[in-house]
C-alpha cells in the first residue's frame, strides 16, 4: 500500500479531464502531514513532469506548512508548457493550465 505521498502523485498521474484535477486538488488540501523529506526524495525521481508540477501547483496553492521546506531547485521540471486545464488560467512559475481561481496571484 502507497503511503499518502506516494498515492497523491499516483493519482495526479492519473487525471486526464478537469474533474480529475479538481479532485486532485481538492484531495492535496487535507494532506497537512506529508513528510516533506520523503516528498523531496519522490519528486526527485518521479519521472513524469506533468506530476512534478501539478504536485508542487496544488501543494502551494494549498499553502501547505511542509511546502515551504521543500527545494524545487532540486526537481527537474522539464521544459516546455503543459495544457491540462481545458479554459484554464495558465501558471507562468509551473508552465501549465490550472483550474482559474479568483484572488490568487498568477506565480
Amino acid at each position: 500500500m502507497s503511503g499518502m505521498e506516494r498515492a497523491i502523485m499516483e493519482v495526479l498521474r492519473l487525471v486526464r479531464n478537469n474533474e480529475d484535477i479538481v479532485h486532485a486538488c481538492q484531495l492535496m488540501e487535507g494532506l497537512t502531514t506529508l513528510r516533506p523529506e520523503l516528498v523531496q526524495e519522490l519528486l526527485e525521481n518521479c519521472r513524469s513532469h506533468k506530476v512534478k508540477r501539478l504536485f508542487l501547483w496544488s501543494a502551494e496553492t494549498a499553502d501547505h506548512a511542509w511546502f515551504s521546506r521543500l527545494d524545487i531547485a532540486r526537481i527537474d521540471l522539464g521544459k516546455g508548457k503543459r495544457h491540462l486545464y481545458r479554459g484554464g488560467a495558465f501558471n507562468r512559475k509551473y508552465r501549465i493550465t490550472v483550474p482559474p481561481q479568483e484572488g490568487l496571484p498568477d506565480v
